[in-house]
């Protein structure tokens, strides 16, 4: 019997891969990677390892869920070692539990490899901070897509109020719903919202604004792309290191209140 690993392979910077992902990718005989993943990382595999594309496009799936799992089940049961490449970390909006609940059906080995996700890299290279000790004491991660069955009223509701800084995945579509849902159950319309586009990458792009400006901002943002919102986003002002990098165009320090 082999052993599958579950890689989280970071956000697109290829150098904030870990130690660890780096190590299972190179002893891989098998490596299945997603369509967010940088391929630079995989000139860490082998000349010999079996390499499988399995990108995910909204429109377009090279492989359906059901085939990747049961490549995974297939090839460790070979007795090879599977390197399952998955962008940003495996446990947050990667699929991986259900993958990780697959394998562990079929009695197969496997280990998880986390990895540093979109939507803590993303806001991080734009300069926005998700916590600040007098801005935001609390984060949630969510999905911009509700399930079919939702109450898509609830849902927002329920995040609304809660939460200093809401971290939103895949809700680039969806925008304009999300706005209009979060200003109907209480959120100040001009409350700081940003859209980073291809985070951590020299792709990077970032549009910001407020609940009530955004979607006319941001029109021709396409996915993939992290919704960031909260009142940490106004030290973006101030922290946009990646932007500096390439200008040296550093603004002088304000204090910040509260």
């Amino acid at each position: 019997m082999g052993k599958v690993y579950l890689v989280g392979a970071g956000p697109g910077d290829p150098e904030l891969i870990t130690v660890k992902g780096a190590r299972m990718i190179e002893q891989a005989d098998v490596i299945l990677y997603d369509r967010l993943v940088n391929e630079q990382l995989l000139a860490y595999a082998s000349p010999h390892a079996k390499r499988i594309y399995c990108g995910k496009r909204p429109d377009h799936h090279s492989l359906k869920q059901e085939q990747i799992n049961q490549l995974l089940c297939s090839f460790a049961s070979e007795g090879k070692t599977v390197t399952r490449l998955k962008g940003g970390d495996p446990f947050i909006f990667g699929r991986g539990g259900e993958e990780a609940l697959a394998l562990q059906q079929h009695h197969i080995p496997f280990e998880i490899v986390p990895g540093i996700t979109s939507g803590s890299a993303a806001p991080s290279y734009a300069g926005i901070p998700l916590t600040h000790r007098k801005i935001s004491s609390s984060v949630a991660f969510v999905s911009g897509v509700t399930k079919q069955d939702e109450d898509i009223d609830t849902y927002w509701r329920n995040l609304a109020k809660g939460v200093d800084t809401l971290c939103i995945y895949m809700g680039v579509k969806n925008l304009p719903v999300i706005c209009h849902q979060l200003i109907r159950h209480g959120k100040d319309k001009d409350t700081p919202i940003a859209l980073v586009h291809y985070g951590t990458t020299q792709a990077q792009q970032t549009v910001t604004g407020t609940l009530e400006t955004i979607v006319s901002k941001a029109e021709g943002i396409k996915n993939p792309s992290m919704i960031i919102i909260g009142e940490v986003v106004r030290l973006r002002d101030q922290l946009q290191w990646f932007e500096w990098l390439a200008d040296e165009n550093i603004p002088s320090p304000v204090a910040i209140s509260g």
